[in-house]
């Protein structure tokens, strides 16, 4: 399913004439630096196509024949057409050994051209180029050093004020005109097996006959490549004389275009996620306003237009409600692919495949779960970055817990209850930070997860959480959490510019077992009540924690995981009720004056 909608997903693109898709023998790829050479081969200098994008250098994109897998002891032995990485072209670094085989290996390419490339100037002048020795000059570049030092070392030559050689006309003409030939470097695995003739057969995918490929092609989906489909040779899954990808035979045609879809794809600003080590990409079966919405409902704000998101959240708000994603492109299939790196293969995090109206529908579902009281310069609506990264250790991403991305997104996209890692962790999360305990976004969490997972798990003895406080909620943690809040209120108005507060020092204890701190914090709270100038307000607490002591039989030994986030929940209820206004609130359920 995930092969053959990626398969219709490169036919919608090649139909549409503004694609920017590769076509069938070709690939997108990064050129970062390019030998500058005149008609004649001699050398110029060396281009440094590189630009930042975000805080990283990236060199200009060129359609360039297709790379195509090479492994084993003599993946040397095989060299891209007219491009490939600064070991092939120049033989460097020169204290590597595979450098100087790989160097000789784009020699012998040169000498075996065909007449119609040979007769093409571009062509033509790489080869005057070494037979001048003009590569000598090009290793004695100061501009050399970059290269070396650069993440991707691709490279190739171009002629002063043209393209990259590979991307002339001729040498596009070709690859068109030689597909069959050219891909015998994909179907085959080593010089060894250079002499079998490719197997036939019929496409998995399509139905269609055709070459079999035995090894796919691989996809950048962090800083190295692999496969999406990978069958290792002579393994365990060979069966009935079959080996590699004649276990699930796949075609050529099929093969190119599934993978150029993907990678072109993994390369889009606008379809692609990437969140923790999980990448998303997503697209629908026919161009939509869906496809083209989708990345901003679980990104950070742009930026330069910083409600654009809040927009974009809304619009989908009222589309539901209205039945507009039904009436026009509800039926239209969309699909959602989640991947990671992995040793061997591209690990599949998680695959959805579903009408655009039913996954409108949860993810309209996914915000309310998160929507929370919040103070006014608080965002409204929460990335799934910013979610993650305030749960995580030190609220830095790079802690954020292993696979807690792809279990989060695949319960936002079905609509299932969310992962117990993401209480856990927001738990963990809040007892440690002592300075911050319950930011708005961490409580949204906790409210979201609990939530869901009564809608899916009925309790009769659990209430929903409201977006505010609720003074009738029935759960002893919530409730504690409220009084705690309480105190520290208490603490903070009677002792102005203290070094710590009870938050800090007794949050932890008082959210996991309560008999051990409350009765302290009674004694606390009776000092702090005595030292308020402003009787008004000894009156206004008194009454406070009359009617929320009234709510609570005893102080547990203990709270369960469930009743801790609602602990957090009732202390940030309480907390955000006191910056309420006067004029447009009843406070805590009782109006005080």
């Amino acid at each position: 399913m995930i092969l053959q909608a990626l398969k219709e997903y490169y036919d919608r693109k090649v139909l549409d004439s503004n694609n920017d898709i590769a076509p069938e023998g070709f690939e997108k790829k990064e050129l970062p630096f390019l030998i500058v050479i005149n008609e004649d081969g001699d050398f110029i200098n060396i281009e440094d196509t590189r630009e930042i994008v975000g805080n990283k250098l990236v060199g200009k994109m060129f359609l360039l024949p297709r790379s195509f897998k090479r492994s084993g002891s003599k993946s040397y032995e095989k060299t891209f057409l007219l491009w490939d990485h600064i070991g092939y072209l120049l033989g460097l670094p020169t204290n590597d050994e595979k450098s100087a085989k790989q160097h000789q290996t784009w020699l012998k390419m040169l000498e075996n051209f065909p007449q119609e490339l040979t007769e093409d100037v571009g062509v033509n002048a790489i080869r005057q180029f070494y037979n001048r020795g003009e590569d000598k000059k090009a290793v004695a570049e100061p501009e050399i050093k970059e290269c070396l030092k650069a993440t991707s070392r691709n490279m190739s030559f171009c002629l002063v004020s043209d393209l990259p050689v590979p991307c002339r006309k001729a040498v596009h003409e070709h690859v068109k005109n030689n597909l069959n030939k050219l891909v015998s470097s994909n179907t085959e695995k080593s010089p060894e097996e250079s002499n079998r003739t490719p197997k036939g057969g019929t496409c998995l995918i399509t139905g269609d006959t055709g070459v079999v490929v035995r090894i796919h092609g691989q996809t950048p989906i962090d800083k190295d490549a692999n496969s999406l489909v990978s069958f290792q040779k002579n393994s365990g899954y060979d069966s009935y004389g079959k080996e590699q990808g004649h276990n699930a035979p796949i075609i050529e045609s099929t093969e190119f275009a599934y993978i150029t879809a993907l990678n072109t794809l993994l390369k889009s600003k606008s379809q692609r996620l990437l969140i923790g080590d999980a990448s998303t990409v997503f697209w629908s079966e026919k161009q939509t306003s869906f496809e083209s919405d989708f990345s901003s409902f679980f990104t950070e704000p742009e930026k330069d237009d910083p409600n654009l998101k809040t927009q974009k959240v809304r619009t989908l708000f009222k589309s539901v409600e209205t039945g507009a994603y039904v009436e026009n492109d509800g039926d239209t299939q969309f699909y959602i692919l989640g991947l990671s790196p992995n040793k061997n293969r591209i690990a599949v995090r998680f695959w959805q495949a579903g009408a655009i109206s039913e996954f409108a529908k949860r993810i309209k579902q996914y915000f309310e779960d998160f929507a929370i009281i919040k103070p006014p310069n608080e965002l409204e609506y929460y990335s799934v970055w910013r979610i993650l990264v305030n749960i995580a250790d030190q609220d830095d991403s790079k802690n954020i817990p292993p696979n807690l991305a792809g279990e989060f997104m695949r319960s936002i996209f079905n609509g299932t209850p969310y992962p117990a890692a993401l209480l856990q962790a927001a738990i963990c999360r809040i007892r440690s930070d002592t300075k911050n305990r319950v930011k708005p976004v961490r409580a949204a969490v906790i409210k979201a997860y609990l939530n869901r997972y009564y809608r899916f798990y009925p309790n009769k003895s659990q209430k929903e959480v409201t977006m505010e406080q609720d003074i009738f909620q029935p759960s002893t943690g919530y409730q504690l959490g409220r009084l705690f809040a309480v105190f520290e209120k208490i603490q903070e108005e009677a002792s102005h510019g203290i070094n710590a507060t009870i938050r800090e020092r007794f949050y932890g204890a008082a959210s996991g077992t309560p008999v051990t701190v409350f009765a302290q914090l009674l004694r606390l709270k009776n000092h702090h009540l005595a030292k308020l100038k402003n009787k008004g307000r000894v009156i206004f607490f008194e009454q406070l924690l009359g009617d929320i002591m009234g709510k609570i039989t005893d102080f547990p030994s203990t709270l369960n995981l469930h009743e801790q986030g609602l602990f957090a929940i009732g202390y940030y209820h309480q907390r955000q009720a006191f910056f309420k206004k006067k004029n447009d609130e009843v406070s805590q359920g009782v109006r005080y004056k």
